[in-house]
């Protein structure tokens, strides 16, 4: 008896089989090649399907799916918004799932949940009952368990700390991301790259040899390695703004251990000790005493781990 695991971007399905003892036998990566809206529904029906047969063929069975969506899921409707997917502002996922997907138990949640769920399950959050997931990548967001449950809230949103206020003035900017993802998220960094050399002028940055609009985060961890002005600016302002919320967690919900993961935290992993130092300044002085700060466990398989727990615990 195997499970899937299911891990939605917004460019990208990763899919993994799991043994019913959290063995991964088979993974495969799938391009979304610009699908939108239903199609993205109907490639990942076909992509189940397939699977499921290619096990039945192989005399097992698939019993369950565990999918996780960048975004929100409503817990009573299923109905999806993610907001990376064109024309799934609300996309009814679960149902459509359920009808063209045969004798296999669906379940979805949100990806900041299943990165959560897949270090409790597999990684470095295990044994905790209070624990934060931060994924830091194109988006930003938090996984949160508090006194052995995971927090979902009332629509779903809880943990979409993009969100999270760090500077005023408000900008209207920050009302399609959020201030924390508009400034220190892997997109966010490649946005402030772009304003710092248009609003400044910089002609000497090694950043100024990009087009702007080519300009990525990771093209800017690759200048701060080599000493630039400009991206060292820009990195250490997001270490600021990740100590920051970091602070805000720690305060609000007195975790055991704080979890950095997302592509991100990759390159920016360099910078924990820093992160640290800024977040003792700004955090509740006992909580963050007793609070421990390490990176995932399992990277960038997370999220498919998380999904595929998922499918166990409701198979």
């Amino acid at each position: 008896m195997a499970v899937l695991g299911i891990d939605l971007g917004g460019t990208k399905l990763l899919i993994g089989v799991f043994s019913e003892s959290g063995e991964l036998s088979y993974k495969e990566k799938a391009d979304l090649e610009n699908r939108q809206g239903a199609e993205v529904g109907a490639f990942i029906t076909q992509k189940i399907n397939a699977l499921q047969t290619e096990w039945q063929q192989k005399g097992d069975r698939i019993s369950a799916a565990g999918i996780a969506v960048p975004g929100i899921i409503n817990p009573e409707s299923g109905i999806v918004w993610a907001p990376n997917i064109p024309g799934w502002e609300a996309y009814p996922l679960l149902n459509e799932l359920k009808q063209n997907c045969n004798s296999i138990s669906i379940t979805i949640d949100n990806d900041r949940s299943c990165s959560l769920l897949g270090e409790i399950w597999k990684g470095n959050a295990r044994q905790c009952r209070n624990v934060i997931f931060l994924t830091i990548g194109t988006g930003i967001g938090a996984g949160i368990m508090a006194n052995g449950n995971i927090i979902n809230g009332a629509q779903g949103i809880s943990g979409a700390i993009g969100w999270m206020a760090l500077t005023t003035p408000f900008r209207d900017a920050y009302t399609s991301c959020g201030c924390f993802e508009q400034h220190a998220s892997g997109e966010g960094i490649a946005k402030s790259a772009r304003e710092l050399l248009q609003s400044e002028k910089i002609t000497t940055s090694l950043l100024s040899r990009i087009p702007l609009k080519d300009i990525k985060a990771r093209h800017v961890f690759n200048a701060y390695s080599y000493g630039d002005p400009a991206a060292i600016k820009i990195i250490r302002q997001c270490i600021q703004y990740w100590g920051m919320a970091t602070a805000n967690l720690v305060s609000l919900l007195n975790p055991e251990k704080i979890i950095f993961g997302g592509g991100v935290f990759g390159p920016a992993l360099q910078f924990l000790p820093e992160i640290i130092e800024e977040a003792r300044q700004w955090a509740q002085p006992v909580s963050i005493k007793h609070t421990k700060f390490e990176p995932s466990a399992l990277g960038n398989e997370a999220c498919l781990y998380g999904a595929a727990h998922l499918a166990l615990k409701n198979k």
